[in-house]
């Protein structure tokens, strides 16, 4: 029996020929092998992760390991399929808050710019370093962010004063350029991070911290997929599919975050820490048990 042709390239055309190994992940599907029952799990778990994300950061929590299910994906392959997926739920929930709160981005975005180069940093570090060597500082993070938030009720409930603009921009920087590297390398929790780094230092409350960590978060993954994409590593097709239920969950977790306000966010954003501590413990403490 001859051996099977290998699929297409999509970056190829009559006018760009191909000049690269196809069998990178960046076909549409490539190896990956998906029945129906596990696409519809993958599908659930992007609906669910796009309203997380809208709401408080951290759908990367169900996404990623979902996506990690699927046989033939590889983990470099996950995290930049992960990020395709993302970007549509981001952008959408991004848009949504705009238009609904009408929220200033003059700190935003340039936070964001910062972001965006400092997410393909962290991509580009991501293809070459295992992720086990940053899990225990993240698992160490988690827990003081989880510690402060629930010892101080009123954190967040309303807006502070903020510093002044110079200092305000200072601190939005080394905010976004921090957690848009750890966006490339690892994700998951990213939009907790910058939430919490908002209403801390620059006093936002909890609702308009997670409209304006949207915007910086949209651009960590479009930083982090002007590596993943370009070199191979997104399964396209999958991400396309991923991307169309993490729209639909990023609109309906905005409308709702909008609708429920500051309370309803802080009590989800808990949930979600918390849930992120587990996950990233059994992740640093399973390579030890064995």
């Amino acid at each position: 029996m001859p051996p099977a042709r290998p699929a297409p390239c999509p970056w190829t055309g009559p006018s760009r020929p191909c000049s690269r190994r196809c069998a990178t992940g960046a076909e549409w599907f490539g190896a990956v092998e998906l029945t129906a029952g596990l696409l519809v799990l993958v599908l659930a778990a992007g609906f669910a992760a796009g309203w997380i994300d809208a709401v408080v950061g951290g759908g990367g929590l169900l996404q990623l390991p979902a996506l990690l299910l699927v046989p033939g994906l590889s983990p470099i392959q996950a995290l930049a399929t992960n990020k395709l997926g993302s970007v549509f739920g981001t952008a959408t929930s991004a848009l949504t808050y705009r238009r609904r709160l009408r929220q200033d981005l003059s700190t935003a975005l340039p936070m964001a710019a910062v972001a965006f180069a400092a997410a393909l940093g962290g991509a580009v570090v991501a293809a070459h370093l295992p992720a086990g060597v940053i899990r225990p500082v993240i698992l160490v993070a988690l827990i003081a962010v989880a510690v402060f938030t629930a010892v101080r009720p009123g954190l967040g409930q309303v807006a502070g004063v903020g510093p002044r603009r110079s200092t305000a921009l200072a601190r939005a920087v080394a905010l976004g350029a921090a957690v848009g590297f750890y966006d490339g390398v690892l994700g998951p929790g990213t939009g907790t991070f910058l939430i919490l780094g908002l209403v801390l230092l620059l006093k936002f409350d909890f609702l308009h911290a997670s409209a304006q960590a949207k915007v910086v978060n949209l651009a960590t993954n479009l930083g982090a997929l002007a590596y993943f994409v370009p070199s191979g590593h997104a399964v396209l097709g999958l991400g396309l599919l991923l991307g169309a239920a993490n729209l639909v969950g990023g609109y309906v977790g905005a409308r709702m975050a909008i609708a429920r306000g500051t309370g309803f966010i802080r009590v989800v954003y808990l949930t979600v820490v918390t849930a992120l501590i587990v996950k990233v413990g059994a992740d640093t403490l399973a390579p030890l048990l064995r």
